[in-house]
């Protein structure tokens, strides 16, 4: 592929990664969530929207940065764990706020948690630049992590 193909690649990996936030958003939080009892330090609700979206944006870089350098053959297996990760994203949202499941929501993410760590981490051999453009998304979803572990006490 040439440079113009290349070049052109990159919304399509962004797009990707953000299908993972367009799928989960088949299930939002409702007024099952706005009842819960939340911690102090729980964000607004207009600070998810474009954080994910940054994230998402990142995401599909770091992508494009590793298929970039080293192609799908090249990078398959850090490719995979991208594509693992991405589906995990979006099961998140169904498990906590489709099912209402906290307890399972929490499991899942750090299952999530771990999977985003590998992706980094293998990415970070194809390019130390998109290793590090997940490391946002690292730290957001630990603090996810704990607010979900938080609302899922405080609602027990």
């Amino acid at each position: 592929m040439g440079r113009r193909g290349r070049v052109l690649a990159l919304p399509g990996f962004i797009l990707l990664a953000l299908s993972a936030g367009l799928a989960g958003s088949r299930w939002l939080p409702g007024m099952w969530y706005v009842g819960l009892t939340k911690p102090s330090w729980n964000p607004p609700a207009w600070v998810f929207g474009p954080v994910w979206t940054f994230l998402y944006v990142t995401m599909g870089v770091a992508a494009w940065l590793v298929w970039r350098r080293a192609g799908w053959r090249g990078a398959r297996g850090a490719l995979l764990l991208f594509g693992l990760q991405l589906g995990l994203n979006a099961l998140w949202s169904y498990v906590f706020f489709g099912a209402h499941l906290m307890g399972w929501g929490l499991v899942e993410m750090l299952v999530l948690w771990a999977a985003i760590l590998a992706t980094a981490r293998a990415f970070a051999r194809h390019s130390r630049t998109a290793g590090w453009l997940l490391a946002p998304y690292l730290a957001w979803v630990a603090f996810a992590a704990v607010l979900n572990f938080t609302l899922w006490r405080l609602n027990a």
